[in-house]
């Protein structure tokens, strides 16, 4: 069949690599990609948002199965735009309705759905720049530190954790009545504070049935120690050592078997990944949040390690026969390692010549922002390329990972030296 995957990232460009591999592809088109994509299927100019070009596209070429990558679209309801169009309800998308993708478009809209589903979470409350006066005397209420966040989208930057209480109610007023994080910020969410460690688990459903993917941790801080502004993501490690099989089996019965069934009761029409940000308090899961896509960088260090034909897997997706297929997983631990702009998260520059891909060979080379200028390979994001690597022990992974990155060399370019530190 001809595919079509949405979005220009490291995500994107590890989609396009799994699905490159697949016998069921016959021709595959990336919008907008990058040059990494470039180099294994057809990128076309078109806005991720741009439902309309999208449609002209998908006829045009005749594609039968969109995969959507990252969140924009999702929350803006192209599943949806697919389903009510007479010319595209046949189409196979890959990626929850809009209603599903609240469960990311609403921080709000996700406790409430765990608090009904008795998903275990941190207790929250949320408020409005009409009640930023009840919000400073619930943080009074809580020990620090105190996490703030922007109900809406607001690109992965849109949490504070705080240590100061008088610091922690200038946020508050900061994000609702000066919109420190634009329209994202109308509402927040103050929650308590979880003490524990990260990580991500991932599940593919069609909406009755799932299956789990390897679970990850990534790396969110751009200094080393976790220390500095948030990022995209500077790293991952998959599997996470310390999900062994007993915790893996309470994440199973208290979080994802609630969360599918959860979908099924409210009737949420969902065909895609849930990607649930869990912490390990004590022995215990308890989740952090939802988001309606695969994570990135998690993306690159999950996928390359899933063996069974991705395409394959979103056929059952797409057909909600997902119970009649089993995944077939790479024992071996997988490391990824992200290349930065220098200056990111804050302001970079792009148009950076990147040179020493191609003598990168035993790991695999991720592009993230980049872009052909010139037949040359140009920086054009804030993450850069991410480079994965396999071994039995992940820090020999990330090792070989380090080495090669070397190879890699553009202006200013920066990369965490310390991810695996807490494991």
């Amino acid at each position: 069949m001809n595919i079509l995957i949405l979005g220009s990232g490291g995500r994107e460009h590890t989609f396009t690599y799994k699905i490159a591999q697949s016998s069921l592809c016959k021709k595959l088109f990336v919008a907008p990609g990058n040059a990494g994509t470039a180099a294994i299927a057809t990128n076309v100019a078109i806005s991720v948002t741009d439902f309309e070009a999208i449609k002209a596209l998908v006829l045009k070429e005749e594609i039968e199965m969109v995969v959507v990558g990252p969140e924009d679209p999702l929350v803006q309801g192209i599943t949806d735009f697919f389903s009510q169009d007479d010319e595209l309800n046949k189409v196979a998308v890959i990626g929850p309705s809009k209603e599903g993708a609240r469960l990311e478009g609403s921080k709000e809209y996700a406790k409430e759905f765990l608090f009904r589903h008795n998903i275990p979470t941190a207790a929250y409350q949320s408020f409005t720049a009409e009640t930023v006066k009840e919000g400073k005397e619930f943080l009074e209420t809580l020990n620090p530190p105190y996490v703030l966040k922007a109900d809406g989208l607001a690109a992965g930057k849109g949490v504070l954790i705080l240590q100061d209480i008088d610091e922690a109610k200038r946020e508050l007023e900061n994000m609702l009545t000066n919109k420190k994080f634009g329209a994202a910020s109308e509402k927040v969410v103050i929650e308590e504070f979880l003490d524990g460690i990260e990580l991500s688990v991932f599940v593919l459903t069609d909406g009755k049935n799932y299956v789990t993917l390897p679970t990850a941790k990534d790396y969110k801080r751009i200094g080393e120690g976790d220390t500095g502004l948030n990022t995209g993501g500077m790293g991952a490690i998959s599997p996470v050592p310390f999900a062994d099989d007993v915790f893996m089996n309470k994440i199973e019965t208290q979080v994802i078997k609630p969360t599918v069934e959860g979908l099924v009761k409210e009737e949420i029409d969902y065909k895609g990944f849930v990607f649930i940000g869990l912490i390990k308090v004590g022995d215990d899961p308890k989740v952090i949040e939802y988001n309606v896509r695969m994570g990135d960088p998690e993306t690159e260090a999950v996928l390359p390690r899933v063996k069974t034909d991705l395409v394959s897997l979103f056929n059952h997706v797409s057909n909600q026969t997902l119970d009649q297929i089993d995944i077939d997983i790479d024992p071996r631990s997988a490391a990824t390692v992200m290349t930065v702009s220098g200056g990111y998260p804050e302001s970079y520059e792009k148009g950076k010549e990147i040179t020493g891909i191609n003598r990168i060979d035993d790991s695999i080379v991720f592009h993230a922002g980049t872009k052909i200028e010139a037949d040359k390979v140009v920086t054009n994001g804030g993450r850069v390329i991410a480079v994965t690597s396999f071994h039995d022990d992940f820090r020999e992974a990330l090792k070989l990972s380090y080495k090669n990155i070397e190879e890699l060399h553009f202006d200013k370019m920066y990369y965490r030296k310390d991810l695996g530190f807490d494991l």
